[in-house]
């Protein structure tokens, strides 16, 4: 297990640095930056006030330049500052990461409890009425965009029947504390998290279904069988264990494109979260921000993958950690 830790921390560093270096001269290399955005803004943008605020910002130096100056924040924790916000971006960061998490945890856990109980009742019915349905249902889930589902929900739920709230992640005027800040939070997580959860449980449903059924055709399930072993004892005991490799190996893997998601919901949702933080940062040129943002996201989902690897050994003993 130390030993593992040790090379997974190691390999950890140099991941990190080439995506630092990957996300810097990506978004360095794109057209305009911040400062003619402000200078745009201002309705000044004079040559020397250009030159101004470059040399305010750093970017007067050669890319190399920056990119070094950049890598030795990063080894002090040091984000950087956003200069379209006035503050430090590990601030912003921390102000909008609960938001996220927040989201992204229901979202994920919602898709894996829902998405693998259907996948569960589809693999104990195959071939019959309930296995169809819960596969169709799956592939319309699975097919449909993601934002067009937010809108569709909240045109129902928020316009139509008035049941939740449109968007937001507090209701402002009403100045909660306590519980009922808590439940007004709830309600207003309900069509987002759903929103990001559906595309995901799709995914998870017709995994575990194939799953399972693949372990079903092995051979100590055969066995047990043979010994005269009940079949919900061989579903739950010996076949859903080992169905569960495969949606761990997922979930790891999609966590990135779940933060990708989580742009488009939270903008649909008006969201605090990082994701819409990230895309009004894109528009503003802010790319001190963004770094930080695409850097904090990058560790999130290496860290996850980790954690993948240390769930497969409780989920199957015979997996050891190299």
């Amino acid at each position: 297990m130390l030993t593992y830790l040790r090379r997974s921390a190691a390999q950890l560093v140099f991941v990190l640095l080439g995506i630092a270096l990957i996300n810097f001269f990506l978004l360095h290399l794109a057209p305009g930056d911040a400062a003619q955005v402000l200078a745009g803004e201002s309705g000044a943008a004079t040559p020397e006030y250009m030159e101004a605020l470059r040399r305010q910002f750093g970017l007067d130096q050669p890319l190399y330049i920056q990119f070094l100056r950049y890598l030795g924040n990063l080894a002090t924790f040091d984000l950087g500052y956003s200069f379209r916000q006035s503050l430090p971006v590990s601030e912003l960061i921390l102000q909008r990461l609960p938001a996220t998490l927040l989201l992204m945890g229901t979202a994920i856990g919602f898709a894996l409890v829902a998405g693998c109980s259907l996948g569960f009742l589809a693999a104990r019915r195959a071939g019959k009425l309930t296995d169809t349905v819960i596969s169709i249902v799956a592939l319309l889930f699975y097919a449909t965009p993601v934002f067009w589902v937010g809108i569709m929900l909240i045109v129902v739920f928020s316009v139509i029947l008035d049941w939740l709230p449109v968007g937001g992640m507090t209701s402002v005027e009403a100045n909660l504390s306590g519980l009922a800040l808590v439940g007004d939070v709830a309600l207003h997580l309900v069509l987002p998290a759903v929103t990001l959860g559906l595309f995901y449980l799709a995914i998870y449903a017709r995994l575990m279904r194939a799953a399972m059924l693949e372990v079903y055709g092995q051979d100590f399930v055969r066995t047990a069988r043979a010994k005269g072993v009940r079949p919900r004892r061989i579903a739950w005991r010996h076949v859903l264990r080992n169905a569960l490799l495969p949606i761990v190996t997922t979930l790891g893997v999609q966590l990135g494109s779940i933060l990708g998601g989580a742009v488009l919901v939270e903008t649909v949702f008006s969201w605090p979260g990082l994701g819409r933080l990230a895309f009004s940062a894109l528009f503003q040129r802010d790319l001190n921000l963004l770094l930080g943002i695409l850097f904090c996201s990058s560790v999130v989902v290496v860290l996850v993958n980790i954690a993948v690897d240390l769930v497969y050994t409780l989920l199957d003993p015979r997996i050891e950690l190299g």
